[in-house]
């Protein structure tokens, strides 16, 4: 199966969407079709040996629209910029008859002006209206027509052509009795109006992209046969070495190759704090360099940088659908014909069943068509899952797609894997106890940090870090040996001494009984015991431990404000396990299980329909990410995590996860209340414009107003999913 987007132009409405889908859907060898009308893009699965790319083409080419296939990350504000110039001409064009149209057909009427020849000069004003700014009602009514449906074109263009080619009689065969060219063509600058408006808000739902875009730097220092030049970002090939200053801005992914400084990731991480960098530290595009001068090595250029994956990333989840658009789909597929129908009914009901002109049936079928527009419908939830993914971009939580967005707030249970996780996946020295007391600190850290600088093991490292942490000066070191599953020995000057377990001591006969409680207390606090000995006597011990993150605890507490039950899955032994999931404020833990294992845990926690959500480091817990209902990759630099989960903690922080769900609720409920006022706009709306309180009130929804109802039930649902741009998480 292969995958391919393409950019899609010519549609004007949800069902235009729908309309494009179904065709895709029904051609032999596509296995998945999602053409998404917020964001004029059309994503595919086919199988390469049944269809290729250029059949994908004419299949949307057929359904009256062009498609191109998409072969870059392309602006959406800059196309959104384009198509809002383009409308705001049309719209010019429009009022620069309209409203000559309005003044002499409506004012002049209300004044009780009459003009000569006034029905003559607006059938010449409104005619440029109703077929050149009206044009693309007509094709895209023509297109529907051809593929044997109905769209919003088909509503506007019976609409206006009924008031249109109605004057046209009246003026011509039975002159001075009236004619509605004010109808038609008020109506096509309001429908024109509210679509420059939605052009304009559907850019502001667009920025989460732009902005990252416009992140990058353009230009790079590179070194090229000895010398500095200037290159374009784009030019830059892996292994290319480039030179960094203070203030600029990382041109491409690589690794410091020479130099030191901090960085402001906060683009990438949302964290305002700057990270310290060193020779063979990790650096990402689009970050800013804060201090000193560096060099580094070029390793990601182009489409595969961490920017371009987050740009990517999120470019997919505004693409995806939520499960629940499946529902606006539907009806909008059968939505357009219904009101189709509902429009005749009207028409024959006011001239037969209620004795009604000609003139009144027409108006209030013709209203009917206009107030029935499913766009708010269209649009109630693509632009509340850009503007929630845009959002939770911002804030360094990367959802990867519609159905995740949705899915989030129905959580039941999360399962938290404990190293790197839960814990920072780094070990730390957080015990020193000298058997001479604190005094005896200072020597026992010093022989450990000597031995220890010639190990390589995980646990060594800590004890180093900590020993450079308090500026202890190293001892020169001979004779050092590695003994597996025990510990080192090794010499400073003439004495031996030895650093490990409990098995090391016993084997050369030290005597560590004097501290068996201490042992026991940091053994239960899930921290690792080791021993410094010389040849006879016990120096001190030493604990490491895996600490769990600062923000672990509160991310568990406000999981459980949310009614989310968490649980602590390892491979550790149940002791430590049970150690850190008291730290963490965990009540249920699921120990020594293997990483083959844990996806196994999630489907129990499955059982009985229940909503699971796996966190992990997006490595050995791919399988468990993959079988939970949502999973939720740390990043930890790693594509492997991008890959893995639904959502991609780019901070690395416990903390977002609940922030994460907070986002999906708060975007579910942003869709509910779109959906709700699109359909009860039209439950309200089709009624009093086909005359229901005519009788009861005399009051008739004129087919003017109705088309700047339409326009505005549109734009109120943009603006409404724009307002959670403001929302705290």
């Amino acid at each position: 199966m292969k995958k391919v987007e393409l950019d899609i132009k010519g549609m004007h409405c949800a069902s235009c969407a729908t309309l494009i889908q179904r065709g895709l859907s029904k051609k032999i060898g596509i296995k998945l079709a999602n053409v998404n009308y917020a964001t004029a893009n059309a994503t595919i699965e086919y199988d390469e040996k049944q269809v290729n790319e250029t059949e994908l083409l004419d299949v949307v080419k057929q359904k009256g629209y062009s498609a191109s296939i998409k072969t870059e990350q392309k602006d959406p504000t800059k196309e959104n910029k384009r198509e809002a110039f383009r409308l705001k001409r049309k719209l010019a064009i429009s009022l620069i008859f309209a409203i000559p149209v309005f003044v002499v057909g409506m004012v002049f009427m209300w004044a009780g002006i009459k003009l000569q020849h006034a029905d003559i000069l607006l059938f010449i004003l409104s005619t440029p209206i109703q077929f050149y700014v009206g044009y693309e009602f007509y094709k895209g009514a023509w297109s529907a027509l051809k593929n044997k449906t109905a769209n919003m074109d088909s509503l506007i263009a019976l609409g206006t052509s009924a008031a249109y080619f109605y004057s046209i009689y009246l003026i011509f065969f039975q002159p001075g009795t009236g004619q509605y060219f004010e109808t038609s063509a008020i109506l096509i600058t309001l429908v024109v109006l509210g679509k420059y408006l939605e052009a304009v808000a559907k850019g502001k739902t667009g920025d989460a992209i732009s902005k990252l875009m416009n992140m990058s730097a353009k230009t790079a220092n590179i070194i090229r046969d000895g010398n500095e030049i200037t290159v374009s970002t784009e030019d830059v090939i892996v292994g290319d070495l480039v030179i960094v200053k203070p203030g600029e801005k990382i041109p491409v992914d690589g690794v410091i190759v020479q130099g030191d400084s901090s960085i402001d990731e906060s683009m990438i991480t949302g964290e305002s704090i700057p990270v310290e960098k060193k020779k063979g530290s990790d650096i990402f595009s689009a970050t800013i360099n804060k201090h000193g001068s560096f060099t580094f090595k070029a390793t990601k250029v182009g489409k595969d940088t961490t920017l371009a994956s987050i740009v990517k990333l999120v470019e997919d989840a505004q693409g995806k659908k939520a499960p629940i658009q499946r529902f606006a789909d539907s009806v909008s597929a059968y939505f357009v014909p219904i009101v189709i129908l509902i429009a005749i009914l009207t028409f024959l009901s006011w001239l037969f069943l209620f004795n009604q002109n000609l003139s009144f049936a027409i108006l209030t079928a013709v209203s009917v068509l206009v107030i029935a527009c499913p766009c708010a419908l269209g649009l109630a939830t693509p632009t509340a899952i850009m503007v929630g993914t845009g959002l939770g971009a911002k804030k360094g939580v990367l959802i990867k797609g519609g159905d995740a967005l949705e899915s989030a707030h129905k959580v039941k249970y999360v399962i938290f894997d404990k190293t790197g996780t839960i814990t920072k996946g780094t070990p730390e020295l957080t015990d020193l106890i000298s058997a001479n007391g604190e005094s005896g600190n200072k020597k026992l850290l010093t022989i450990l940090g000597s031995i220890e600088k010639s190990s390589e093991h995980p646990l060594a490292e800590a004890i180093v870090k900590y020993a450079k942490e308090k500026k202890i000066k190293f001892n020169k070191v001979s004779s050092f040996k590695a003994i597996p599953g025990r510990g080192v020995k090794a010499k400073i000057g003439s004495a031996n001494y030895f650093v490990g377990n409990p098995k090391l001591m016993k084997e050369n006969k030290i005597n560590t009984s004097k501290f068996i409680d201490k042992i026991e207390e940091l053994e239960d606090s899930g921290k690792t015991v080791m021993f410094l000995s010389d040849s006879k006597n016990l120096i001190g011990i030493i604990a490491v431990a895996d600490t769990i993150r600062d923000s672990s605890k509160d991310a568990v507490t406000e999981l459980r404000l949310l009614g989310i039950k968490s649980y602590l899955i390892t491979g550790d032994n149940t002791r430590t396990a049970n150690a850190i999931a008291k730290q963490a404020s965990i009540e249920n833990v699921f120990a020594e299980v293997m990483p083959e294992d844990k996806a196994n845990y999630v489907k129990k926690l499955q059982r009985g329909g229940n909503k699971v959500a796996m966190i992990g480091d997006g490595i050995n817990d791919a399988p468990a990410l993959a079988q939970a209902d949502i999973g939720i990759a740390m990043s930890s630099g790693t594509d492997v995590a991008m890959e893995s989960g639904n959502i991609v903690l780019m901070r690395n922080d416990p903390a977002d996860v609940p922030k994460a769900f907070r986002l999906s609720k708060l975007t579910m409920s942003k869709i509910k209340q779109n959906m709700f006022w699109a359909l009860a706009y039209n439950v309200v709306g089709i009624p009093i414009a086909a005359g229901v309180l005519y009788y009861s009130t005399g009051w008739l929804l004129s087919p003017i107003i109705a088309g700047g109802a339409m326009a505005m039930s549109s734009v109120s649902v943009l603006t409404n999913s724009l307002l959670l741009k403001n929302k705290k998480l």
